[in-house]
């Protein structure tokens, strides 16, 4: 029982880092791009600090064998003037200096293949970081469409303002004409105290009329011209 717990509360763990990382995606790439950048210049350094030891080395080496040179001829010379104690002394402190050169060589050689190694490695960090840093605007306008689409799809889905406002302008046209309603209101009124069946009698041709109609005028036109 206890590991089955133990999986799910590892799961609902696992769940809620994926949420909250997907909420925070955007501050995650620039938090990550901001880490590579300071890895990539502290390379940068690095390589600077690897580069200005090669020179000082390979400086090293020329002052050596300019050294060389110089108690080589000086040897030539004493070796001429048959001053051997000279030529000795001189033959050892080119020895000396030959293999000082020979080690600060192989430094000037591993510096060098470690400043190549390195220098590949910073500017492919360089071109990773570039790709991550046009990444991160795709990824932020991504995230805004995104953003746009939950919203829009949170008014058509649900009661959005466009049902609200058709429902308004149904409910409105949908109403009784209150016009209308006082007419028929007066009909019915009329028909309850009778004073409308004189009325209807009067049309139906009974009894004299009571009301003129535009026929009766055109009536009493025609008679006075005939007159």
């Amino acid at each position: 029982m206890f590991g089955t717990l133990k999986t799910l509360i590892n799961g609902a763990n696992a769940r809620a880092e994926d949420r909250l990382r997907d909420t925070y995606s955007i501050e995650l790439i620039d938090q990550k791009i901001r880490e590579a950048d300071q890895n990539l210049k502290a390379a940068k350094l690095t390589l600077a600090s690897l580069i200005q030891r090669k020179r000082n080395e390979a400086r090293q080496v020329d002052v050596l064998q300019s050294r060389i040179d110089d108690l080589m001829a000086r040897a030539e010379q004493a070796l001429a003037d048959g001053r051997q104690d000279m030529v000795q002394s001189a033959a050892q402190a080119v020895a000396d200096l030959e293999n000082e050169k020979t080690i600060r060589t192989q430094t000037v050689d591993r510096l060098e293949t470690r400043v190549l190694q390195l220098r590949q490695t910073v500017e492919a960090a360089n071109r990773r970081i570039l790709d991550l840093k046009q990444g991160a605007i795709s990824a932020r306008a991504v995230k805004r469409e995104q953003g746009l689409q939950k919203r829009l799809n949170r008014h058509l889905g649900g009661e959005s303002p466009i049902d609200e406002a058709e429902g308004l302008i149904n409910r409105v046209m949908q109403q009784d004409d209150p016009f209308e309603q006082s007419e028929i209101l007066r009909e019915i009124d009329t028909g309850l105290d009778h004073t409308n069946v004189a009325e209807r009698m009067e049309e139906a041709g009974y009894g004299p009329k009571t009301r003129s109609t535009a026929a009766d005028v055109l009536a009493r036109l025609k008679s006075k011209s005939n007159d």
